[in-house]
């Protein structure tokens, strides 16, 4: 089954190329781009957290995009961050994207070590990766990179579909163990700045003593000017490829201008598991602020933030944060 995933990537991936030898001196020039981000931070905790204080390099993307003739782009980028596994000031450096995507018509087709398609959608819309990660990605019901392939095709102006297909384990591990990950999502701009999205993915178990992970997830946004409002639902079944391990939430989300270089935002998410098998990390998170731009490049962000256990026993936790984004 393998080989034969590994030759369907192989011709996807191909396929592209073979289109874009067909060229004539009419078309586009090549153009290419450097690629690099900075997030950045300081905080402080209050209370009980009050000696949870410091400053924070969280990660740095480098890396370079090149677009091509017939619509055909080349992207590798490069993510330095902190490992679960480190706890200290070590950094760890993975390959986060190197792709081929061929755009042709209605049509883009990408493979490789490509962008997922399962919360992308909400990442964007949400647009403040550098202050906290958007729901599922912080949560770890999915991965924002992996080794695979996408199909994405545009039916009208207001509908389009994307499937994908990758290993299911991310980027940092690319294919440790056996097994894919199927996924498909629907698109619906019906009125001008709503956006209405549906996914869902199963993610095959490596061994028969081991349970497939089921998500499914709704999105809603509506922007226009300088005022944005989403809300999504997600939910997971088997987490971890575990039975009945099954977790839930939403989150909800909005940003209004108040000049052309400040923003107030603000969001709440809530978590919840099943029968309370992973109660250490349910709870409810908020986040408000307010984002300056500093020119083209350079973004400053005071925020407070706090988090509210589902554990009885548990306290609330509360933190000041400034972050900084520096992206090219």
């Amino acid at each position: 089954m393998m080989k034969k995933y590994r030759m369907i990537a192989a011709l996807a991936c191909c396929a592209p190329l073979l289109a874009g030898a067909q060229t004539n001196d009419n078309e586009p020039k090549a153009e290419g781009k450097a690629i690099i981000a900075i997030f950045s931070d300081v905080h402080t905790g209050f209370g009980s957290n009050n000696n949870d204080r410091g400053f924070t390099l969280d990660r740095s993307y480098l890396g370079y995009q090149y677009t091509l003739k017939n619509g055909l782009q080349f992207k590798a980028v490069m993510d330095v961050g902190q490992s679960d596994d480190v706890h200290d000031y070590e950094r760890i450096a993975y390959i986060k994207n190197a792709l081929v995507t061929w755009k042709y018509k209605n049509l883009t087709l990408s493979g490789g070590l490509i962008s997922t398609t399962q919360f992308k959608t909400q990442e964007s819309f949400w647009g403040k990766r550098y202050v906290m990660k958007s729901f599922q990605d912080e949560y770890k019901f999915g991965s924002s990179a992996d080794m695979g392939v996408s199909l994405a095709y545009d039916f009208t102006p207001w509908f389009s579909a994307d499937v994908i297909l990758v290993n299911g384990e991310g980027y940092k591990k690319v294919q440790v163990n056996d097994g894919l990950q199927y996924g498909a999502g629907l698109t619906f701009t019906p009125l001008r700045g709503l956006t209405l999205r549906a996914y869902a993915s199963y993610n095959e178990a490596s061994d028969k003593t081991l349970e497939g992970i089921t998500n499914w997830n709704l999105f809603a946004g509506y922007a226009t000017g300088a005022f944005s409002l989403a809300a999504e639902y997600n939910s997971q079944t088997n987490a971890r490829n575990i039975k009945d391990h099954d977790q839930s939430g939403c989150s909800v989300y909005s940003t209004v201008g108040v000049s052309k270089h400040v923003n107030l935002f603000g969001r709440w998410d809530y978590l919840t598991s099943k029968d309370h098998w992973n109660e250490a990390a349910d709870g409810m998170a908020g986040v408000v602020g307010a984002e300056f731009k500093l020119g083209k490049y350079i973004k400053l962000t005071p925020n407070m933030r706090v988090w509210s256990p589902k554990a009885d026993d548990a306290k609330k936790s509360y933190y000041a944060y400034l972050n900084c984004s520096f992206t090219i």
